[in-house]
């Protein structure tokens, strides 16, 4: 019998599971779900006889020592900052690691003592990053073989709600941690490079340059630009590319109207509002307003924001009851952003009926004989319900799919590694496409960075 190791049960590891207990038979595993919470881990292994479910507490040295000694390889789905003790640990117990968390630069630090024990460490082996990484570096090889040279590489992804469950102005709703939508783009100057020149895009001004793109069968989209799209030009081996830009996916007009929050200061994390328990809805709008002695709340922010009475944007804002004097914020010594949170997550929660969405597109320019061509290339993934989501299809998939070609000794390639060798992406793409994953690669007139597309 082959011991899995999964802590951290939450949202993204349903597929994860699932999949890994479909195949627990054939494979002879044993999967050990750990998680803080007894209650979640026991709903997640829904009674199979190959696995077990335990309480965990990965500060607890002595219990991570234990657990991880009995494994053969460990899945943690823990929040990024908590890769790093599981990681030493795994090195010290001779443990393969699978993560779906970006490398921080703790985990990197561990790559020499990973190879000398002849370990894999899998990071960013969910969607994006993950899927992303792997669909791209299939393309950017094939272009390679046939003696191309890619110049320009975009790639965009978004977790969205599914067109039939699409009721709202927004055209959105949370389908992954609503704390990480409300803080998008913080922490940092988006940074990507455009025909040869650096751009750099602020903050205050990230909602406002967006690109266009057209999925076929699911109409017209946005992008905004991720913070630091250039980190992935050596990665990728795109040092010579002339356009390298990594975004985030919106419907049309959600960036326009997302900007308003940004621009009244309202997505801010770093104050405690004072009485924040008490304060209404209406009171916090109001908070980011000037005084005056007979205007209303409403017409202040219409004033603040330049709005028209009959404008889109003013209807998004209606809808989400933030006027109200009766709701109350109900959060003691909240932070602006996260009161807004808690004001979205009453609006844009899924219903239990509700699906969502996972739209990934990536466009490649490239030379080939003296001639500039193009392939974009698409993916959408919708959910089946609550439990196993596009969101926790396409991040657990890739996850357990690693685990399992490490443990058959298909992925051998030791070190803290991303998935853009053809070992780990060729045989993880092909299985993906069984569960509904699946690219559709076109070619089409090469159109270069499209500037016409970009509001500035």
């Amino acid at each position: 019998m082959r011991n899995i190791l999964i802590i951290g049960a939450g949202r993204s590891a349903s597929s994860l599971i699932k999949y890994l207990l479909d195949k627990s038979e054939t494979e002879n595993l044993h999967l050990t779900i750990a998680d803080l919470s007894l209650e979640l881990a026991q709903k997640k292994t829904a009674g199979h006889p190959r696995a077990t479910a335990i309480a965990f507490d990965i500060f607890n040295a002595e219990q991570r020592d234990t657990q991880l000694s009995k494994a053969d390889i460990v899945i943690s789905m823990l929040p990024a900052h908590l890769h790093y003790e599981v990681a030493k640990d795994c090195i010290k117990h001779k443990k393969h690691l699978v993560t779906a968390s970006y490398v921080s630069p703790a985990m990197q630090e561990l790559d020499t003592l990973v190879k000398e024990n002849n370990l894999v460490f899998m990071n960013e082996i969910g969607l994006d990053p993950g899927i992303d990484h792997m669909s791209a570096m299939k393309v950017i090889n094939e272009i390679r073989e046939q003696g191309g040279k890619v110049i320009l590489f975009e790639s965009f992804c978004g977790g969205l709600v599914a067109p039939e469950s699409d009721n709202n102005l927004w055209n959105y709703k949370f389908t992954w941690n609503p704390r990480n939508v409300v803080l998008a783009g913080q922490g940092g100057t988006a940074k990507f490079v455009q025909e040869g020149t650096y751009k750099y895009i602020p903050y205050n001004k990230l909602f406002r340059r967006t690109e266009f793109m057209e999925v076929e069968g699911y109409g017209r989209f946005e992008g905004y630009a991720n913070r630091d799209s250039l980190k992935y030009r050596s990665v990728y081996g795109l040092d010579d590319a002339l356009t390298l830009y990594r975004g985030t996916l919106r419907r049309v007009g959600f960036s326009k109207a997302w900007n308003m929050f940004v621009q009244l200061g309202m997505t801010d994390d770093s104050y405690i509002m004072e009485n924040s328990e008490n304060m209404s809805y209406r009171e916090f709008v109001n908070s980011f307003l000037p005084y005056h002695p007979s205007d209303s709340v409403e017409l202040k922010l219409r004033h603040s924001l330049k709005l028209d009475q009959d404008d889109i944007q003013w209807d998004k804002l209606v809808e989400l009851d933030i006027f109200n004097p009766n709701k109350k914020v109900g959060l003691i010594d909240a932070t602006p952003a996260q009161i807004l949170e808690k004001i979205l997550s009453d609006k844009w929660t899924l219903s239990p009926e509700d699906k969502d969405m996972i739209v990934m597109y990536h466009k490649f320019g490239y030379e080939l004989n003296g001639e500039r061509k193009q392939i974009d290339s698409t993916m959408v993934c919708i959910g089946e319900d609550q439990t196993y989501t596009a969101m926790a299809k396409t991040v657990g998939l890739p996850v357990a799919m690693a685990t399992l070609q490490i443990l058959n000794g298909n992925i051998t390639t030791p070190g803290v590694q991303i998935p853009i060798n053809k070992e780990v992406y060729e045989p993880i793409l092909k299985e993906l496409e069984d569960f509904g994953v699946v690219f559709h690669e076109k070619h089409v007139p090469y159109m270069g960075y499209n500037a016409n597309n970009v509001v500035s």
